[in-house]
């Protein structure tokens, strides 16, 4: 009909709305310029302290699990940079046990927005942007100090592996946050398996044995962040014998664990009853 004012598509207007509100976070955020930027400073600790702890355990000894300094930084800067890029775009999902707890996840269902999304962008911490440059910077340094024999192929790992570990330890904090759907008070199961993992992928695996290794490593995919993507980058054999494919198996394990994460997000919603509040 003429005359007639064309509807948005509602895919773009939901778009629209999430720009909408990563657009207030920022602002709310940046309106206190110097405790924001205390923020910013701030968070670069953390990172901070796990790149000086391996700097001073190499201190005092040559090698640590078969790997020098320099190759295991590589690890060090493929491990960091993940965890402070998933740590951004979605550690934001840890708050779900008190969301559930308080009532406020009821409001987040009756929105016309994707729950995880709002989540996610509800007071996402921008601040921590800082710990995603330094990780990054990390990263840098330690592949162009490795002596790294580049390729085509070691280019295209280089570049996609630290992805592929951001989607990895992004899917750890969703799957981990669903448990809070059936028990409220799983915060420190959920710290263990995150902040744990990071500190897990920070050395090499051989460091570790045992059980523990197998159900970490392996089990649970963490060898795959940064030990096994470092020894393609550095082309290494893998001392625990695995053949050298599984340095280039990260893409493939992160979609894994996504797709591991996803099916624990629908099972936990329809499982979810108001809290009534």
């Amino acid at each position: 009909m003429l005359g007639t004012v064309p509807r948005p598509e509602p895919r773009l207007g939901r778009l629209a709305a999430y720009r909408a509100l990563l657009g207030a976070q920022a602002r709310s955020q940046a309106t206190y310029r110097i405790s924001f930027v205390v923020d910013l400073v701030g968070n670069v600790g953390a990172t901070l302290f796990d790149l000086v702890t391996v700097l001073v355990i190499f201190g005092v000894a040559r090698d640590v699990g078969g790997f020098t300094l320099r190759e295991a930084l590589v690890m060090v800067g493929l491990s960091a940079f993940a965890f402070a890029a998933a740590d951004l775009l979605v550690g934001n999902v840890e708050r779900l046990p008190r969301y559930v707890r308080t009532g406020l996840f009821d409001a987040v269902l009756v929105r016309p927005l994707g729950a995880l999304p709002q989540l996610l962008l509800m007071d996402l911490p921008v601040r921590k942007v800082s710990r995603v440059l330094f990780g990054l910077a990390v990263l840098v340094v330690a592949v162009g100090s490795a002596g790294i024999d580049w390729t085509p192929a070691r280019l295209a790992l280089v570049v996609v592996a630290p992805l592929a570990g951001v989607v990895f330890f992004g899917s750890i904090f969703v799957a981990t946050a669903t448990v809070s759907f059936h028990w409220i008070d799983s915060g420190e199961l959920a710290n263990s398996l995150t902040y744990g993992g990071k500190d897990f992928t920070t050395y090499p695996v051989t460091v570790y044995g045992g059980w523990f290794r197998a159900l970490f490593a392996y089990g649970m995919g963490f060898a795959f962040v940064s030990y096994h993507p470092a020894l393609a980058l550095l082309g290494r054999a893998d001392p625990l014998g695995l053949p050298a494919w599984a340095g280039w198996a990260a893409p493939g394990v992160a979609l894994v664990a996504a797709a591991g994460a996803a099916a624990a997000w629908r099972a936990g919603i329809r499982h979810y009853r108001s809290t009534g509040s």
